[in-house]
């Protein structure tokens, strides 16, 4: 593939991203697959991209930047977290390169926040958030919702502290281990929207009655107040909910939030973000990824040789 740059990956724990990237950090090609850290052991990594990169014809010597789990203690090779504050543009200065790689691979740390209090670590996010907030001024709260979502409190592009809020997989596990998962079988209903944005007000306003409004999705469809198809909606609502009011609790909510995701989640949360009286930027996920690693990489080979 001429006229690669750099090729970048997003590494998580269940999927891989690679993308060719041009001098400009324009995406020139892609591949995606769920070969993720999960199912790798030390030696797997390097098979798996050098797999990925051949398919794409990239050059012998094109240099790879990868972020999130494949720095991770079970991953390719640890890079060491980085202690908060940590200053974004500078995080590649702690990247890890693995011993026996095929090319030039270096691997971005994640971040670490040694609170005794309030311990959080992140890996893979960091690397979204320096694409979304290069060249940002001032004080900063980003939303990034997924399996365990994140909530960030940046200046510029310095992360000053963070909370990890397990939203998705509360989601997944109340919903197909509990009693709820009767309430969730049935395909979502045109009333879901509905329920999701009446759920979401009930959590803001009452946060402590979270628990208990769990189970009234399940007496909710039983005694024929919950219209079919709203289960879903409804308990997605509750969680979406009581995060926000959560991080309304902790440091309050600006008038805008960032909001890195993509697709119907990053609707949910506009939705429930606005119904607690914010504006959001929004940033597609693997937008603010892609430009992440564009800039680590230009950090790491500054003087490389841009192909034509």
């Amino acid at each position: 593939m001429s006229g690669a740059f750099c090729a970048a990956v997003d590494w998580g724990t269940s999927s891989f991203r690679l993308w060719l990237l041009d001098a400009s950090g324009a995406p020139l090609a892609e591949r995606r697959s769920d070969q993720g850290m999960s199912g790798l052991t030390g030696g797997g990594f390097g098979t798996v991209l050098e797999s990925h990169l051949a398919a794409l014809s990239a050059p012998a010597d094109l240099p790879v930047v990868v972020c999130g789990m494949a720095g991770a203690r079970q991953g390719w090779i640890e890079a060491p977290y980085v202690d908060t504050p940590a200053a974004l543009d500078r995080v590649a200065d702690h990247c890890v390169r693995p011993e026996h790689a095929a090319r030039e691979v270096r691997i971005l740390p994640g971040v670490a926040q040694r609170d005794p209090a309030a311990p959080d670590v992140m890996r893979g996010e960091e690397t979204q958030l320096l694409g979304a907030f290069a060249g940002q001024d001032g004080a900063g709260l980003a939303c990034m919702p997924g399996t365990h979502s994140k909530w960030v409190r940046l200046s510029g592009t310095r992360i000053d502290g963070f909370s990890t809020v397990m939203t998705g997989e509360m989601f997944a596990a109340l919903g197909h281990h509990t009693i709820l998962s009767h309430s969730l079988a049935e395909p979502e209903g045109e009333a879901a929207a509905a329920a999701f944005a009446a759920a979401v007000r009930r959590a803001l306003a009452r946060p402590e009655a979270l628990v208990s409004e769990f189970f009234r999705i399940r007496a909710g469809g039983l005694l024929g107040f919950a219209a079919p198809g709203t289960g879903g909606g409804t308990l997605s609502g509750l969680l979406i909910g009581a995060e926000i009011a959560a991080a309304r609790a902790l440091a309050g909510l600006p008038e805008e939030v960032t909001l890195i995701a993509s697709g119907a989640i990053a609707e949910r949360y506009g939705t429930a973000l606005a119904l607690a009286g914010c504006t959001t930027r929004r940033i597609d996920a693997d937008g603010a990824a892609r430009a992440g690693l564009f800039a680590a990489a230009t950090r790491l080979w500054p003087t490389r040789n841009r192909r034509d």
